[in-house]
């Protein structure tokens, strides 16, 4: 792990294929998002972001947290960059100088996965890390701080495949063991729940929401 890393925790979407209220929902006891949160922890990211939504209350009062920055995204309609941006913004100058970049609905991520990420040393000519799962880009991604302007300028509900497209030299991937499900739907929920353990899922994250369906890449 090279330089001072910091936590940005995307938890501002409606989950709307949910049903709503899908970050409060529970795997093993404990809400989706906590599960993120206690990785964000294990991983000693500091500072740690999380953007919320419109079920900021309630994931405060559900959610056990520590010293977390919990921010607001009133315009999370506008999409996953909205809460990318509105991340990056409020990370303090000076205080890191990469950012992992988590999903909250993503709570099976092992911090073995996570760390694969982290370990790839820096390059200031490839500021973007993409893990790949059998071959499929996913999440977490690491941004080195010269590729947080960038980032930031990114629009719409795609995310950051945007850039990936857009800038395809600044981007190196790395290939990580397992898969890392996210939670979309109640099914993907009940499906984790009848499995034995990590990566219990055969889907994978990926960089896109702009498709339908289960085998739709994931947005990052």
């Amino acid at each position: 792990m090279s330089g001072k890393t910091s936590g940005l925790i995307l938890a501002a979407g409606a989950g709307r294929r949910f049903g709503g209220g899908k970050l409060l929902a529970q795997l093993d006891g404990r809400p989706l998002l906590q599960h993120v949160l206690d990785l964000a922890a294990a991983l000693r990211l500091r500072p740690t972001i999380v953007v919320l939504g419109s079920d900021a209350d309630a994931l405060e009062a559900a959610c056990s947290w520590r010293e977390e920055q919990r921010i607001r995204n009133d315009n999370a309609q506008q999409g996953i960059s909205s809460s990318l941006r509105m991340g990056l913004q409020n990370l303090p100058d000076g205080e890191a100088e990469r950012a992992l970049v988590l999903l909250a609905d993503q709570p099976m991520l092992t911090a073995g996965q996570a760390r694969a990420v982290l370990a790839v040393a820096h390059d200031e000519l490839r500021p973007i890390v993409v893990p790949r799962y059998h071959g499929t880009p996913g999440n977490p991604v690491l941004l080195e701080r010269r590729a947080w302007p960038l980032a930031g300028r990114l629009s719409g509900d795609r995310g950051m495949s945007q850039l990936f497209e857009r800038r395809p030299d600044l981007v190196r991937y790395v290939e990580v063991p397992g898969t890392n499900p996210d939670i979309d739907m109640p099914d993907d929920l009940r499906a984790l729940s009848r499995g034995a353990g990590p990566n219990r899922s055969g889907r994978t994250a990926a960089v896109d929401r702009s498709t339908p369906s289960a085998a739709r890449p994931r947005r990052t």
